[in-house]
């Protein structure tokens, strides 16, 4: 769906910030990536390490922000927050995206709806575990309309959060959907632990570390 020159000059998003990293979770991890960072999340998860984008933030045309991301000259982008949902031009921006020929990922909570998002776009859905303290958040409707191309994560703190995202692959054969992310809360959870649970248990996932933390310590803009 082309978006139209004029809409693209008027539609508004609020913006924390737009940059250049390598990917640091998903299975795109690693590859060269501009980041898109959208204002304002409607969750407040206790292990939460971009609570900077809550607030704040530039009000930008969709035109400003597509200039934006063309200066950078990579092939990947990645829409993420904060939660992009929760502003409705994301899905105008991820469509522009997709027409201008980029290989576009979302990263979202899985708290709203992704039906409306198009449909060349991989989509990660951040199931919350309870320790996340937003158990109740998740929105079991996304859970039909996972594609092969999507993705389900989930960031585990302990061994109770690792025994309820088993059930939940066990529940939804999660992993016959999509591929299925088990990452460990850094400082809470010992990752070697969680992948010897995981080793254990022949669970049919990826085990991933959050490679930016590795390389930069959560710095902003990495």
């Amino acid at each position: 769906m082309d978006t139209p020159v004029a809409e693209t000059a008027t539609v508004k998003l609020r913006i924390t910030e737009i940059f250049a990293s390598v990917q640091g979770e998903s299975t795109r991890v690693g590859l060269p990536t501009v980041f898109v960072r959208l204002t304002g999340c409607p969750l407040r998860c206790s292990w939460c390490d971009t609570a900077y984008a809550f607030t704040g933030g530039e009000s930008r045309t969709l035109d400003a922000v597509l200039q934006d991301i063309a200066s950078h000259g990579l092939k990947h982008v990645c829409v993420t927050g904060g939660e992009p949902l929760s502003q409705k031009a994301s899905l105008a921006l991820m469509s522009a995206l997709c027409d201008a020929g980029y290989s576009v990922s979302l990263e979202t909570s899985g708290a709203l709806d992704i039906s409306a998002v198009d449909a060349r776009v991989a989509r990660i859905v951040d199931l919350k575990a309870p320790g996340s303290g937003e158990l109740e958040r998740n929105l079991p409707a996304n859970i039909p309309l996972l594609r092969a191309q999507d993705e389900v994560k989930m960031v585990l703190a302990d061994e109770a959060d690792y025994d309820w995202a088993k059930a939940q692959i066990l529940e939804h054969d999660l992993a016959a959907r999509c591929t299925v992310l088990l990452s460990p809360v850094a400082g809470d959870l010992d990752p070697a632990q969680l992948a010897e649970w995981i080793v254990r248990d022949r669970l049919p996932v990826r085990f991933q570390l959050q490679l930016h933390k590795v390389l930069w310590n959560d710095a902003r803009g990495r």
